[in-house]
């Protein structure tokens, strides 16, 4: 027959081998919970510092993460010429191709940016633009150029929280609930932009000289990288991206210091606009939170 047990042999209600009652806070403590706590108040100043710009975050954020197509689009037509002379002399792709490229990619970028800024037709819009990224580094030549391939992967990470940011709006402005399948499909799309846009960070731990400011800000924004693929603690790990990132795009993309014939002056305006599309992913993120695959969701749940 099954014996009957009491609490105590469960562990309940036992007293400490050492005579003393056990206190479950301590038992349940760990690291985790004590990181948890520190940067739950740095969340809250953060919070309150932000109230005045938080119900713009969402416009921003759009609008920093298409920014990059917007310029490049400009960047095509105040540099046609050279752009098909590139294309013609150096990627041997003909004349009339050419021309077709250039024009199919300024149309693109400018639509659908605008959809992604005014927020209509999400869907497409993203679509359109990471069929620029791809088609871009097909007919540049770029595929195989590392730090390209990884901005452009953090690129394409912020779109997708573009998407999952769309979701959930459409989620909060209709009183049924969201079904199953659109509900799947956001946390996998949010699960994916968070991933995608941390690559640019590997990108610059892993190019340039080494210093021991550059070995010191690597390990900090390596830590955050982690917290955010994870989603722990993921306002203030992606708030601590935008800041490093913006420092260092401020300090080392400042084009505007460049002399107009300088031969790296288009090479860091290029940069500094895909950085600052990667920071309006980053503040998307900030806004909409990490989604249901995360540990922040998962601690709520428990």
């Amino acid at each position: 027959m099954a014996q009957m047990r009491g609490p105590g042999s469960y562990g309940i209600g036992a007293s400490s081998p050492f005579g003393g009652p056990v206190n479950d806070d301590t038992a349940e403590s760990s690291p985790l919970d004590a990181i948890r706590k520190q940067t739950s108040k740095i969340e809250d100043v953060l919070d309150s510092f932000s109230e005045p710009v938080k119900p713009y975050l969402p416009a921003i954020g759009r609008f920093l993460i298409v920014v990059t197509f917007i310029e490049d689009a400009l960047r095509i037509i105040t540099q046609w010429n050279d752009q098909l002379l590139y294309l013609h002399d150096y990627r041997h792709i003909p004349n009339g191709v050419t021309h077709l490229f250039l024009l199919v990619n300024v149309l693109a970028m400018a639509s659908c940016s605008t959809l992604v800024i005014i927020r209509k037709y999400s869907e497409y819009a993203v679509g359109g633009l990471i069929g620029v990224v791809i088609t871009q580094a097909l007919g540049y030549g770029l595929i195989f150029d590392l730090n390209f391939f990884l901005r452009n992967l953090s690129v394409m990470g912020g779109l997708l929280m573009v998407l999952s940011d769309s979701w959930v709006r459409k989620t909060k402005a209709f009183a049924g609930l969201p079904t199953l399948e659109e509900k799947d499909r956001k946390m996998y799309f949010q699960l994916a932009g968070r991933v995608l846009l941390i690559f640019l960070f590997i990108g610059f731990v892993f190019s340039g000289e080494w210093t021991i400011w550059r070995i010191i800000v690597s390990l900090i924004g390596l830590v955050a990288c982690v917290m955010v693929v994870v989603g722990f603690k993921t306002k203030f790990s992606s708030t601590l991206l935008v800041v490093i990132l913006s420092i260092f795009n401020l300090l080392v993309n400042n084009f505007w210091t460049l002399h107009e014939h300088h031969p790296h002056k288009d090479f860091a305006k290029y940069d500094f606009f895909q950085i600052l599309s990667i920071v309006g992913g980053l503040l998307l993120l900030t806004n909409t939170g990490p989604g249901q695959f995360s540990i922040d969701e998962k601690k709520k749940v428990y």
